[in-house]
């Protein structure tokens, strides 16, 4: 990582900008890191200033200084390493609210890289909730995948999966860091509808791992079911940190 380097004037000049009578000591913090990052002079991955030179440089209590840096961190403006400093968070890919599409698609769209490891790939037993859902019957068996997405290098979406074996014969044959199970999904079991069901959660240690993120960190969850010719084809859980990701959606009051 790289550091922005800010003298202690610099802060100051910045920081005057911003004054108003009106206008709280720690907002105006805000106001001028958010500014800074916007306009380009304060990158992605980069280090801000430090606690101290923030204090030393404005002549404002840590207090203050340190309520500015944890409401931009909850904002995802920034991101806090405990023990290191504030970094600016990188841009969070966002995907639609309700269409269903290809995560890799999306990325490459935004102009970055995409890339997959696949943690687990096999044929297991469906458990009595799970099979009666896919419509396996009591000892049917299903297909289990777990794929990790990313953007640049950055760990962007855990994917556990469950497939009907019916609709995918070829499924633990794929090479799921080349195409997504989506894309091959997509082509053997045309998807005919689909269901989200979003909501915030903690990821569990392993899962926190994996995506490289603090264990407190808030992370998005999407649970999707879809369907090809009337019949429930797939199940996934899709988790993705909180300061990566997000959702967006459009509608029409007309």
């Amino acid at each position: 990582m790289s550091t922005v380097v800010v003298e202690a004037a610099g802060l100051a000049e910045l920081y005057a900008r911003h004054a108003s009578g009106s206008t709280p000591a720690y907002q105006r913090v805000k106001d001028l890191v958010s500014e800074e990052i916007a306009n380009g002079r304060w990158q992605q991955d980069e280090a801000l200033p430090s606690e101290s030179q923030f204090v030393a440089a404005l002549g404002l209590s840590r207090m203050t200084v340190n309520r500015a840096l944890r409401e931009l961190a909850a904002e995802g403006v920034i991101r806090r390493v405990m023990g290191v400093g504030s970094f600016v968070a990188p841009d969070k890919g966002s995907s639609a609210l309700v269409a269903v599409h290809n995560i890799a698609d999306e990325i490459v769209r935004r102009g970055h890289r995409y890339g997959a490891r696949v943690l687990a790939l096999r044929e297991e037993h469906a458990e009595p909730q799970l099979g009666a859902q896919l419509g396996l019957g009591e000892d049917g068996r299903v297909f289990h995948s777990r794929v990790v997405h990313y953007e640049d290098d950055l760990a962007i979406q855990l994917e556990d999966r469950y497939v009907n074996p019916d609709f995918a014969p070829g499924y633990l044959e794929q090479d799921f860091t080349l195409r997504t199970p989506f894309t091959f999904l997509s082509k053997v079991a045309p998807l005919g509808r689909g269901e989200h069901i979003v909501e915030a959660v903690l990821a569990s240690p392993e899962e926190s791992g994996i995506l490289g993120v603090p264990s407190a960190e808030p992370c998005l969850l999407i649970q999707r079911r879809t369907w090809s010719r009337d019949q429930l084809v797939s199940i996934a859980r899709l988790l993705h940190p909180g300061s990566r990701y997000r959702l967006e959606g459009a509608f029409d009051t007309h």
